[in-house]
């Protein structure tokens, strides 16, 4: 019984750690290249290759020490690459709107003629 406990346990770990691994290799997908120049950090292709292997490591590879390694990057980027990203973005990450309401103009906010 305590073992497969121990087994729901670690195939819930291991399932957040794939889950963690596939947003941030989707987050890298979205971000413009541009982006990783401005924020002095590796290129997209660069940060595209680690998440990925990450995720397949995590799909197909059932090796512990791989996986880690894996985790270890996709918190990098979490931690360290994200940030700096949506700062050099103008604070505009994955799935924000560009900002203000849905009746700004280009020049700022349309007011009907008043």
């Amino acid at each position: 019984m305590l073992m497969t406990a121990f087994g729901g346990v670690m195939w819930l770990i291991f399932t957040a750690m794939l889950a963690m691994a596939v947003v941030a290799f989707v987050m890298a997908a979205l971000f413009r290249e541009d982006a990783y120049r401005a924020a002095d950090k590796q290129n997209k292709g660069f940060w595209l290759i680690i998440l990925g292997i990450a995720v397949a490591v995590n799909l197909f590879v059932p090796m512990l020490f791989l996986q880690l390694a894996g985790l270890v990057a996709t918190i990098v980027f979490f931690v360290d690459v994200r940030p700096a990203l949506q700062q050099v973005s103008g604070g505009r990450g994955w799935g924000r709107r560009r900002g203000g309401s849905s009746s700004d103009g280009p020049y700022g906010p349309y007011n009907g003629g008043r």
